[in-house]
């Protein structure tokens, strides 16, 4: 079973900065994409970032410019810049792995943001 474990979230300011680390049970070779979404309460969980094995990266408009998903190969570790953030950026930010067409999930991480 694969694991993902999340970490970097907490409590910022608007216009501040976080960086978001995810940390697969295995190989990050092993998944043709990995990805992060955000759930805010009372709302579904949305993507936010994703970046393929051959490393071309999507993201969501309201993240586009501010946002930067890349991966690390050789510390096996996905990783979300978060940049001029906002108080509609506040949410439970969730790692993701797809292999083929199944979807892993980690726990989660906590951001908000907050003057």
């Amino acid at each position: 079973q694969v694991q993902l474990v999340e970490s970097g979230g907490g409590l910022v300011r608007p216009g501040e900065s976080l960086k978001l680390s995810c940390v697969p049970s295995e190989s990050v070779f092993n998944f043709n994409s990995m990805g992060w979404y955000r759930q805010a309460p009372g709302k579904e969980r949305e993507f936010v970032a994703s970046i393929t094995l051959g490393s071309m990266t999507r993201y969501t408009q309201s993240v586009d410019g501010r946002f930067i998903i890349s991966r690390d190969n050789a510390k096996n570790t996905l990783y979300l810049r978060m940049s001029d953030l906002k108080p509609e950026d506040t949410a439970e930010y969730y790692c993701n792995a797809m292999i083929l067409s199944r979807a892993y999930w980690g726990q989660g991480t906590q951001v908000t943001v907050s003057s």
